[in-house]
């Protein structure tokens, strides 16, 4: 199978520099292995994702020289690219898990979900599962006639194992590390988790690179393209870009988002900067000899007023 990357944007805001770096570092990784890259717009959420948004991060991303081959304002073959025109994809997915018995409807609210989720100090973390996992069929069936449930992952005390080709081995008890998470909101909007595996999967993805941030969504991930009999990808997780008080930058705080970086920094200028930071990390001294595999652990801290 040929190599394919992928860039994955939430078209939620205007892209920061750490959406940038990570969408750098996943595009020099295809281009070095002879790969081809797809753009697919995780437009999940009806409310929060849209217009400008998607326009802007095309925009940006052809101004920065960040090519694709497939994908969004491109068309292919395995379209189409945009989350929100998938579900029927997802309830395919969906109602396969449902057959094997390795999902189940909850009623838990958001903030009993956050709670449960939220160690004590001292505690073990242990996420394990909800009360609603427990529930008799006729309690299911009792709550089902007031309330539209959400749908969880059973997930087993199983450990998964994987080869991050930055961040090194890996290995999480699912119960324990990622306890069971929501696959489908009571909504019926289809969580991130199962929408990114079968995107992954149906797209034919075999090299994801992203944020540290996410790496044990790769769990979960993973564990899902088993039940579902995917083949799976090549994880890397790309150091985060931090605030000098650890603060990860975000679209919410608008930390260097494209709108203000445009105004103070050519393309050339602003693609030299983003391999500035990556050759501090792997001292690679150009992009053609760029090697995955040579990029270190350690986070990047930003000083964001110097860059505007």
């Amino acid at each position: 199978m040929a190599e394919k990357g992928r860039f994955a944007p939430s078209p939620s805001g205007r892209m920061h520099l750490g959406n940038l770096f990570s969408f750098y570092v996943a595009w020099l990784d295809a281009r070095s292995v002879g790969g081809r890259v797809v753009l697919r717009m995780e437009d999940l959420d009806p409310d929060r994702t849209g217009e400008p948004w998607t326009s802007h991060i095309v925009e940006d991303l052809r101004w920065l020289g960040l090519d694709w081959d497939e994908g969004y304002g491109v068309g292919g073959p395995d379209g189409p690219y945009c989350q929100r025109e998938r579900t029927a994809l997802y309830d395919e997915a969906f109602a396969r898990l449902q057959s094997m018995d390795v999902i189940y409807p909850c009623w838990c609210s958001r903030a009993q979900r956050l709670a449960a989720s939220a160690p004590h100090p001292g505690e073990e973390r242990d996420l394990g599962h909800c009360p609603c996992r427990d529930l008799s069929r006729a309690e299911r069936e009792a709550r089902a006639m007031v309330k539209a449930p959400a749908w969880k992952t059973a997930l087993p005390h199983e450990t998964v194992r994987f080869q991050d080709l930055i961040q090194g081995e890996q290995a999480f008890d699912l119960a324990r590390d990622c306890g069971d998470f929501v696959i489908r909101r009571a909504d019926g909007v289809y969580g991130y988790q199962l929408a990114v595996t079968v995107d992954d999967a149906l797209m034919g993805v075999t090299r994801v690179v992203r944020g540290r941030d996410l790496l044990d969504s790769a769990a979960r991930q993973l564990w899902l393209m088993k039940q579902l009999g995917y083949p799976a990808p090549v994880y890397a997780h790309v150091p985060l870009l931090l605030a000098p008080d650890g603060r990860r930058l975000s679209k919410r705080e608008r930390d260097l988002d494209m709108g203000a970086l445009r105004k103070t920094h050519s393309s050339r200028e602003l693609r030299s900067l983003l391999w500035g930071m990556l050759s501090m990390l792997d001292n690679t001294e150009l992009e053609q000899n760029f090697k995955i595999e040579k990029i270190g652990k350690e986070d990047i801290y930003i000083e964001v007023s110097e860059l505007i």
